[in-house]
């Protein structure tokens, strides 16, 4: 089928087409689907059709897709009710990511030497600035700072 006769045949029976299966489904999304579907199947097989006398074999086709489409849906509607959906609400869900991470933290501090643990604790959980961790813990800022460093790598390693 030349490409002039196919646009000539689209253009004549589409909208047909797809009134017929519209009749069938009362959707015009399917209907539009199928009869796209149709002519989609004519292009690929280079079926020979005159847009007159072949009018009944477009509507075959077309009546053959949605029975198609009506048996997947079927299928589908069964395999979705025998699935027992998961009754996980968000706090539920909420809940459990909390207490993943919350392991994962606990463990990371257990992992950080005493003097890690003890800087970033005060930084984290007292609101210390590294000035004021350095005059009570009597060491350097740089060393506060050192010991937070590796508290927050060992801390990112086992979170991640």
């Amino acid at each position: 089928m030349r490409r002039e006769d196919f646009k000539e045949l689209y253009l004549a029976r589409f909208d047909s087409v797809r009134r017929f299966i519209f009749y069938k489904c009362s959707d015009t999304e399917v209907a539009s689907d199928i009869a796209q579907e149709v002519f989609v199947k004519i292009w690929e097989k280079n079926i020979n059709i005159d847009p007159v006398k072949d009018i009944n074999l477009l509507f075959k086709i077309a009546r053959d897709l949605y029975i198609d489409k009506v048996r997947r849906d079927k299928v589908a509607l069964n395999f979705t009710e025998t699935i027992e959906p998961l009754n996980i609400t968000d706090d539920a869900e909420n809940e459990i990511n909390y207490k993943v991470l919350s392991r994962a933290y606990n463990e990371a501090l257990v992992q950080m030497t005493e003097a890690q643990r003890e800087a970033f604790l005060l930084n984290r959980n007292e609101g210390l600035k590294y000035n004021e961790i350095s005059k009570q813990l009597g060491i350097t800022v740089k060393a506060v700072e050192k010991r937070i460093s590796g508290a927050l790598s060992i801390l990112k390693r086992t979170i991640l």
